[in-house]
């Protein structure tokens, strides 16, 4: 065989080498292309509650809840089971931190991975830890740990800052939270139901009282109110109590709206002396010394009170738990009417209204959980709320 020969037959031979190398490239190069699907790879813009404009996957299965009020307004949506981690605080189970919807999800604090403490306090390495990772860290506003951007920087994970809202004067804020996180998990329709359910109970408590005349309504006053710091004393009140504002109940501290929203001097309980006495039954927890039933049993001053001394001190659920638990307002609400207005409620049976309301908002309409939810709330502290106080 001449030179020439062998030469051609060399150059042939690399030429398949090469055509095989290249063939098989592009196959892999296609086969890896076609794994990508349109719907892996797409996005879409939300606007947050801060008006940021966030980029998230178009469909979101997995997500964290950081700060106070998010993982509740998640379980109102009935998209619980998208969680992958908890905050610290979802892992404790106590008096005062009974919670309806960590009650009906006891899976919060045994099953999932840590990824931060309380109100916001994100921990960005144990968040890329976490197993999935979450493809959208909702969050809400919070003056302690990362803030939304600096958060989203460190674990290049889309984050969706709400608001908290309340019923009450920041509805509009509760109800584009609610819209919010039902865009990102696929629950627009739900978030309407929950919305409407909030304004039916309400207009339906409004509607009972509203042609009350004044003249007809008994003075009220709601003691050891918890806040961010923990259970309260009987001072603690809230000027606009939203069962009072829902029931248009005739409520002392609302008239002097010039005294902090916490506290309350004694000497001012005691000038109003409320007909009827409403106690948050989170103030146990502060002790006989300073707690509100004990005041109202051992304080001479506060036993000189007309509700004291006609028996009209009343016990009522706690709802400030990390926030505010909304189902418990609108209980409690439903007490009130029922106690101030005994005639305009009488059709209601406080027991079943609670139950529903639990059932809808934190049981996915599993009314046997609802009922064991308000068993453990109504007995929470031992003293059975919606009940008259011994006092």
């Amino acid at each position: 065989m001449n030179r020439s020969k062998t030469q051609t037959i060399t150059f042939l031979v690399i030429l398949v080498i090469i055509s095989t190398l290249v063939s098989g490239c592009m196959e892999s190069s296609s086969t890896s292309q076609s794994i990508q699907t349109p719907e892996e790879t797409a996005t879409r813009t939300i606007t947050d509650s801060l008006g940021r404009t966030v980029e998230i996957p178009e469909s979101v299965n997995y997500v964290i809840c950081s700060g106070v009020g998010t993982l509740r307004y998640l379980t109102y949506l009935e998209a619980q089971d998208k969680i992958v981690g908890v905050e610290r605080s979802e892992t404790t189970n106590s008096a005062s931190n009974s919670k309806p919807y960590s009650l009906a999800n006891p899976q919060f604090s045994t099953d999932y991975t840590i990824f931060g403490e309380t109100r916001g306090q994100d921990d960005p390495e144990k968040i890329l830890s976490l197993d999935p990772l979450p493809q959208v860290i909702i969050k809400t506003y919070s003056a302690t740990g990362y803030d939304a951007a600096e958060l989203q920087k460190k674990t290049g994970i889309p984050v969706v800052v709400i608001n908290t809202g309340d019923l009450a004067d920041n509805k509009e804020d509760l109800d584009e939270s609610l819209r919010i996180i039902g865009e990102i998990v696929g629950k627009e329709e739900r978030a309407e139901e929950v919305i409407a359910f909030f304004d039916g109970n309400i207009a339906e408590l409004k509607e009972r009282t509203v042609d009350i005349p004044e003249e007809d309504k008994p003075t009220c006053y709601v003691g050891g109110i918890g806040r961010a710091g923990g259970p309260q004393g009987f001072q603690s009140t809230e000027p606009t109590y939203p069962p009072f504002l829902f029931t248009n109940a005739k409520n002392v501290a609302y008239a002097d709206m010039d005294i902090n929203v916490a506290d309350v001097a004694k000497e001012k309980i005691i000038e109003w002396d409320p007909e009827i006495i409403f106690v948050d039954l989170n103030t146990i927890e502060c002790g006989e010394e300073r707690s509100g039933l004990g005041l109202l049993q051992n304080d001479a001053s506060y036993r000189q009170l007309q509700a004291v001394r006609s028996g009209n001190v009343y016990g009522v659920l706690p709802f400030n738990q990390y926030a505010t638990n909304f189902g418990s307002v609108l209980a409690d609400s439903y007490f009130a009417g029922k106690t101030l207005y005994p005639d305009r409620f009488d059709d209601v049976d406080l027991e079943n209204k609670t139950v529903e309301i639990y059932t809808f908002l934190v049981c996915k309409g599993d009314e046997e959980l609802g009922k064991e939810i308000y068993d453990t709330m109504i007995n929470v502290y031992g003293i059975p709320a919606f009940t008259k106080l011994e006092i």
